[in-house]
């Protein structure tokens, strides 16, 4: 697979979080800077995903291990044994260093990524709400409605729809978080206001 070809490199990405394997690599950092400016959502949507991703690492990439594209450090030849290498040990300390700040760069990735909110599903309804007779009071049926307050309930428009024989329907629309308001709830509620409400019954309902 040629790195620098997006179209190939998108459909590599369908099914893969990174280039290679499951955690982030050097073949993601070689892959990333092959490629001039963030890709087009639309067109390139796996591809676009990836580049995010892989940009929010910032001067990490350059930390990420080598994975299976090779390039790891070369045995070192029968001719050097006599060499004493003088900062071997400060490249060891060094190296652990950069090791605990990308795990601790992946791990505050990770719980960022867990505590993200998932959409919050909301529900539009349409209520009739009937009255007893002609002469109930319906603006004021209306009021007591609308007085009705619930943590994730907004109410909307409204209008009086006639029925027959001069009576009409309060005609009412509402939008609800659906893990917050109980629609059952919702109705009794409205039609424990006896002196007005005869029945509540659910006109349409549609999720968001």
């Amino acid at each position: 697979m040629a790195l620098t070809d997006p179209k190939k490199l998108n459909e590599h990405l369908r099914t893969r979080s990174y280039v290679e394997g499951y955690a982030p690599s050097q073949a993601d950092t070689a892959a990333f800077n092959a490629i001039k400016g963030a890709p087009n959502a639309n067109d390139l949507p796996y591809l676009a995903r990836w580049y995010n991703h892989v940009k929010s690492f910032g001067d990490l990439r350059k930390q990420f291990p080598t994975g299976a594209t090779g390039g790891g450090a070369k045995p070192a030849a029968a001719d050097d044994d006599d060499d004493v290498d003088l900062f071997g040990d400060d490249d060891a300390e060094e190296d652990a260093e950069a090791a605990k700040v990308r795990e601790a760069r992946l791990k505050e990735y990770a719980a960022k990524k867990e505590k993200k909110p998932g959409p919050i599903a909301k529900s539009s309804i349409v209520l009739d709400v009937k009255p007893w007779d002609d002469e109930t009071d319906m603006k004021a049926m209306e009021a007591k409605v609308r007085e009705i307050v619930m943590d994730g309930l907004v109410w909307g428009a409204s209008k009086f729809v006639p029925v027959g024989y001069g009576i009409n329907k309060l005609q009412i629309m509402c939008i609800v978080e659906d893990e917050k308001v109980s629609i059952d709830l919702l109705t009794e509620t409205i039609q424990d206001f006896e002196d007005l409400v005869q029945s509540v019954d659910i006109a349409a309902f549609n999720k968001i």
